[in-house]
C-alpha cells in the first residue's frame, strides 16, 4: 500500500470511530412522570403528558396501580394525596382524588388515549409493585391487554422493579421493550431473562459504570433515573446511555442541543 492509500485508510478508520462514538453517545430524554415542573402541571397528570410532548421529549414515564376492583389508574404513590390507599379502594373513589394541579387521578385508559394523540412520543409504562404475586401478574396482564386493544404496542415501553412483573410482561408481550429497574442484576442476567434493557438509578450506574458498555455489547438499552443536576446529566451523556429519565427535561434537551 502506498502512502496515499495508508492516509486514506487512516482517514476512513478515524471517521468510522468518530461516527461510532457519536452513535454511542446519542441520548434521548424521558420526562419523569411527565413534565410537571412548570405552571399548571403536576406529576402523572394529563397536563404533564402534554407538556412533555410540547417540550420535545422522546418519551414520558408514568406509574400504574391496580385498584381493589381491578381497574388501572395512573399515580406514583400507593396512596393518593388525600390518603386513599389505591389497592384497597375502588376505581370510582381513586379517580375522584385530586392531584396537586386540581386534576383528578387519571384512569390508565384516559392517559393512553391522550398519549396516542401525541405520537411519536413514547409512553414508558412503569408497573408499580403490587401487594401480592397474584396482583403483580394481574396488573401485567391487564396493562398489556389494554395496550394491545388500543393498538399502541409500537408507542409504549415497559419498566418494573418487580422481576415477577417484568418476566410476566416479557411472556405476555413477545417483542415488547421491557426494562428492569431494581438495579440488582447484571446485564448478562437481564439478557438471559429476556429483558431488552436496564433502567437503573444513577448511583447504581455510577458504581457499575462498565455495565453501560456491557449492556450495549449484549444489545440491551440503558436508561438511568432520576438525573436532575447538570453535572450528573453530563456524566451520563458522556458515557453514551440511551435514555436519561429526568425531572428537568428542558435543561437536558438544551444540553443535548448544545452538544450537536
Amino acid at each position: 500500500m502506498n502512502m496515499n492509500g495508508k492516509m486514506l485508510s487512516v482517514a476512513i478508520l478515524s471517521m468510522a470511530f468518530s461516527q461510532g462514538l457519536c452513535a454511542q453517545q446519542s441520548t434521548s430524554v424521558v420526562a419523569h412522570r411527565g413534565y410537571w415542573k412548570c405552571e399548571g402541571s403536576a406529576e402523572n397528570s394529563l397536563t404533564s403528558l402534554q407538556r412533555a410532548y410540547d417540550a420535545g421529549c422522546w418519551g414520558s414515564e408514568l406509574d400504574i396501580w391496580l385498584t381493589a376492583d381491578g381497574r388501572l389508574v395512573v399515580n406514583h404513590d400507593a396512596e393518593t394525596l388525600d390518603g386513599v390507599k389505591i389497592e384497597e379502594a375502588d376505581f370510582e373513589t381513586v379517580t375522584a382524588s385530586k392531584l396537586k394541579n386540581g386534576e383528578t387521578i387519571p384512569a390508565l385508559e384516559s392517559y393512553l388515549e391522550k398519549g396516542k394523540k401525541l405520537s411519536p412520543m413514547v409512553l414508558v409504562l412503569e408497573l408499580k409493585t403490587q401487594s401480592t404475586p397474584e396482583r403483580n401478574k394481574e396488573i401485567a396482564q391487564k396493562v398489556v391487554a389494554m395496550v394491545q386493544s388500543m393498538d399502541m404496542e409500537s408507542q409504549v415501553e415497559y419498566i418494573a422493579f418487580s422481576n415477577l412483573v417484568g418476566t410476566e410482561l416479557i411472556r405476555l408481550a413477545p417483542g415488547a421493550k421491557v426494562a428492569y429497574l431494581n438495579g440488582d442484576k447484571t446485564p448478562a442476567q437481564l439478557k438471559a431473562l429476556g429483558y431488552t434493557g436496564l433502567d437503573y438509578e444513577d448511583n447504581v450506574l455510577k458504581k457499575h459504570t462498565p455495565w453501560i458498555r456491557e449492556a450495549h455489547d449484549l444489545g440491551l438499552t440503558v436508561n438511568v433515573w432520576t438525573v436532575n443536576k447538570a453535572d450528573d446529566l453530563q456524566y451520563f451523556i458522556d458515557r453514551g446511555v440511551d435514555f436519561i429519565t429526568t425531572n428537568e427535561p428542558v435543561l437536558l434537551l438544551e444540553m443535548l442541543k448544545a452538544k450537536k
